[in-house]
C-alpha cells in the first residue's frame, strides 16, 4: 500500500523533472518555433493582459479563438501574468503531461500488482507519443492527455460519471476533442448506462458543431473554418483513402507496438478510433505520421488498454506452480488389489487424480508466466522508440545571438524568423518573416507592420523554401531597413525613414 502511494507521487514528479528540462533546453537553444510554441504564447500572453487571444504570428490581429476553438488556453493566464516567459507554457505542458501517468500507474498497479504496474507505468512515461508531444513546443492537446487518462481510468474502473465527468472539459481543449467525448459516451451506453451515454454523445455534437460552425467563423477573418476543407469529401474510394498510404498503418504499429498488441485485449482500446480515423481521413500528411505532437493523447488509452487487458487474464492458483500435489484435494478411499488367499482385503487411502483442467496446468502456467514478462516487454520496447533527446554542447553562438536580438526594445512590432520569435514573443508585438509591412503603408491581413525584422543567416525552408527567404532578405535593404546588429547567426534590422 505504501509503494502504491508513493509510486503514484513520485513517477510524475520525476517526469515532469525530465520533460520539463528537455522543453526548456531547447527553448535556451533556440530550437522552439514561433509555429507554434510563439503562436501560443501570443494568444496566452493576451488573456493574461485580460483581453482577446491575438496571436499576430497568424496575421494581423487574428485572434485564435478564429483558429481552433481553445478557450481552455485561458487556464494559464494567471500563471503567465507571474511568469511572462514562453518557458512558463512549456513547463505547464510538461506538468499536464507527467499528471496523466497518475491514472495510468494507479490503475497498472492495482491490475498488475506493485513490480509489473511500476514497469508499465514508467514504459507509459517513455512512450514515444509524449516526447514528441514534448519535442515539438507547446499545444492546446497538452489539457486533453491528463483529461483522457483520467476517463479511461474510470471506464476501466465502472466509474461511469466520473468518466463522463472527466471527459466533458475536453471539450474546450479542441475542437476535435468532442471526438473523443463521443467515444467516451458510446462505451458509456454500450455498458448499460444509455442514458448517461448519450447525454455525453449529444453534448459532444452539440459542443462541436457550436465550435464549428458558430464560434470560429465568428472570429476567422474569412468567416468560415479553414481546417474543414482538409476533410471534405473528394470522390474516389473512401475505403483507400482512409486506410492508405501505407504510413498510417505504421502509427497504428506504433501505436500498439509498446504494448505488445495486448492492448487489443480491452475494449477500452477502441476509444482511439474515432481520432484516428478523423486524421487518416484528413488529406493533410502531418496527421498521418507519428511525428509531432498528434499521438499524444492516444498514448494513455492505448497503456490503460494494456492494463486492463492484462488485468482481464485468468492468474493461475499458486499450486499450479508447484510440484507438490495440491494440499486441499480430499483423500478418497481407494479398494486394494485383491489379497492372496487366507489373507483379509485391506482399504487405502489415496489422493484422487487429477481432472483434466488440472492435467493442462503445465501449459497454462507457462503462458501466465510468459505474459507477467510483457511490462518488463513494454519497457524495453519503450526505451527503443525513444526520440532523441537534445544532447551535447549548445553553440557557442547562443550569446551572441541574444545580444543581436536585445537590440529590439520592449513593445517594438517586429518580424522574425519561424525560430526566432518565440525568443521575442513575450515583450514584442510579433509576426512571421517575410510576412512584413513596412511603416506608412497600409499592412493587408496577412502582412502586419513591422519596424524591427530578425532573421538568420541560414533561414531553412519555412514558411517558403529557402531561395525565397534569401531573396526577401535581400530585398529589406530597398524597403529602408538598415542593418543595427549582428551576431551568432542572427541579424537585426530597423525600418528609417529616407
Amino acid at each position: 500500500m505504501l509503494f502504491r502511494r508513493w509510486f503514484q507521487v513520485l513517477l510524475p514528479v520525476a517526469l515532469f523533472g525530465a520533460y520539463g528540462t528537455v522543453a526548456v533546453v531547447r527553448q535556451q537553444r533556440m530550437e522552439t518555433s514561433g509555429f507554434d510554441l510563439g503562436i501560443f504564447e501570443q494568444g496566452v500572453r493576451g488573456y493574461a493582459g485580460l483581453g482577446a487571444p491575438v496571436a499576430t504570428l497568424k496575421g494581423t490581429g487574428l485572434n485564435l479563438l478564429g483558429d481552433h476553438f481553445s478557450p481552455v488556453l485561458a487556464v494559464l493566464a494567471p500563471l503567465y501574468r507571474l511568469f511572462p516567459d514562453a518557458r512558463t507554457l512549456l513547463l505547464a505542458q510538461a506538468a499536464l503531461l507527467a499528471l496523466s501517468a497518475l491514472p495510468v500507474a494507479r490503475l497498472a498497479v492495482d491490475r498488475l500488482g506493485p513490480v509489473r504496474g511500476a514497469v508499465v507505468g514508467c514504459g507509459y512515461g517513455l512512450s514515444w507519443g509524449l516526447w514528441s508531444a514534448v519535442e515539438f513546443d507547446f499545444h492546446e492537446v497538452a489539457f486533453a492527455v491528463p483529461l483522457t487518462a483520467f476517463a479511461v481510468e474510470a471506464l476501466a474502473r465502472g466509474r461511469w460519471r466520473a468518466a463522463v465527468g472527466w471527459a466533458l472539459p475536453l471539450l474546450l481543449v479542441k475542437e476535435d476533442q468532442g471526438l473523443m467525448v463521443a467515444a467516451v459516451g458510446a462505451y458509456v451506453f454500450a455498458r448499460g448506462r444509455r442514458r448517461l451515454g448519450a447525454a455525453a454523445v449529444l453534448a459532444a455534437v452539440a459542443a462541436t458543431v457550436l465550435a464549428v460552425v458558430v464560434v470560429i467563423p465568428a472570429y476567422n477573418p474569412g468567416g468560415q473554418y479553414t481546417y474543414a476543407a482538409s476533410g471534405s469529401w473528394q470522390g474516389g474510394d473512401p475505403l483507400v483513402r482512409l486506410l492508405l498510404p501505407v504510413e498510417k498503418w505504421r502509427t497504428v504499429l506504433a501505436l500498439l507496438l509498446p504494448t505488445g498488441f495486448l492492448a487489443l485485449r480491452s475494449p477500452l482500446v477502441l476509444l482511439a478510433v474515432p481520432s484516428l480515423a478523423a486524421r487518416f481521413w484528413s488529406d493533410n500528411p502531418a496527421y498521418w505520421g507519428t511525428g509531432q505532437h498528434y499521438n499524444a493523447v492516444l498514448m494513455p488509452i492505448v497503456f490503460l488498454a494494456l492494463a486492463d487487458g492484462l488485468g482481464r487474464l485468468p492468474r493461475p492458483a499458486r499450486w499450479l506452480t508447484s510440484r507438490r500435489l495440491p494440499q486441499g484435494r480430499p483423500l478418497a478411499p481407494v479398494l486394494a488389489p485383491a489379497p492372496a488367499p487366507g489373507r483379509a482385503g485391506t482399504l487405502t487411502l489415496e489422493r484422487t487424480a487429477a481432472p483434466a483442467a488440472e492435467r493442462t496446468a503445465a501449459p497454462r502456467s507457462a503462458r501466465a508466466r510468459a505474459l507477467a514478462l510483457v511490462p518488463v516487454l513494454v519497457a524495453v520496447v519503450a526505451v527503443l522508440l525513444f526520440p532523441a533527446a537534445p544532447a551535447g554542447a549548445p553553440d557557442p553562438g547562443l550569446a551572441a545571438a541574444r545580444t543581436a536580438l536585445a537590440a529590439v526594445p520592449d513593445g517594438a512590432r517586429v518580424a522574425a524568423s519561424n525560430r526566432l520569435a518565440p525568443q521575442l514573443t513575450a515583450r514584442c508585438t510579433v509576426s512571421l518573416f517575410p510576412y512584413l509591412t513596412r511603416p506608412g503603408q497600409d499592412a493587408p491581413w496577412g502582412r502586419p507592420t513591422a519596424e524591427w525584422v530578425a532573421v538568420l543567416d541560414r533561414p531553412g525552408d519555412f514558411p517558403l523554401p529557402e531561395p525565397e527567404m534569401r531573396r526577401a532578405r535581400a530585398e529589406l535593404a530597398g524597403q529602408g531597413y538598415r542593418e543595427v546588429a549582428a551576431g551568432g547567426g542572427v541579424t537585426v534590422y530597423r525600418w528609417s525613414p529616407g
